[in-house]
């Protein structure tokens, strides 16, 4: 069954976020959903065809994961904002995981913010390490390189430039900020929640 792209235009309108580049980045995420599909489809005739062994076939199975994680990703980081900012809740699991793992709430802010300016493309990820209950702030290059495997993702934030270069330019520092200031930490919440 082909997967549908979701909407995500609760955060049109969000400060700091042109509504050209928020539907920019939409129809990009489009695109891995549309990719994803596509991909599948043609991977499963293959498999009935009985065409395996191939260097094609090989060369679609690598690339499968890029495009559902760029999908996923995409759908996570969407999620995780909000044009109605909301601070994380103090007296929370989630916040009281935080101070423990990083010993306060503004070391883990500082790290995941110096994190998402470093050079490169690519994500920064909150983990939620369920089996041995711990937190990691996480760099993922690319979509598929980097994930830690069973950990699951609370917060989700696009360092590739196709999520700030058009409002920011090459002002990476000033997009993560903004990034940080609409943050919806109950979407956040409810992920660790979830996962505990």
């Amino acid at each position: 069954m082909p997967y549908e792209a979701k909407k995500f235009e609760h955060v049109v309108g969000m400060q700091g976020f042109s509504d050209q580049l928020l539907k920019d980045h939409f129809t990009l995420y489009q695109g891995y959903v549309t990719n994803f599909n596509k991909l599948d489809e043609t991977l499963m005739g293959m498999e009935k065809a009985g065409v395996f062994g191939t260097p094609e076939f090989a060369e679609l199975n690598r690339r499968l994961g890029w495009e559902f994680n760029g999908m996923r990703l995409h759908e996570l980081y969407f999620d995780n904002l909000t044009k109605e900012p909301r601070k994380i809740d103090e007296k929370s699991a989630l916040y009281a995981a935080i101070v423990k793992e990083f010993g306060s709430y503004d070391m883990w802010e500082k790290d995941f913010v110096s994190m998402g300016a470093m050079r490169g493309i690519g994500w920064v990820v909150l983990y939620h390490d369920v089996a041995a209950e711990r937190l990691f702030n996480v760099w993922v290059n690319e979509h598929d390189v980097g994930h830690m495997a069973g950990a699951v993702p609370l917060l989700v934030m696009d360092v590739f430039e196709h999520a700030y270069i058009r409002d920011y330019g090459i002002a990476r520092k000033e997009y993560v900020a903004k990034f940080m200031a609409n943050i919806d930490w109950a979407a956040v919440e409810r992920r660790y929640s979830q996962a505990s």
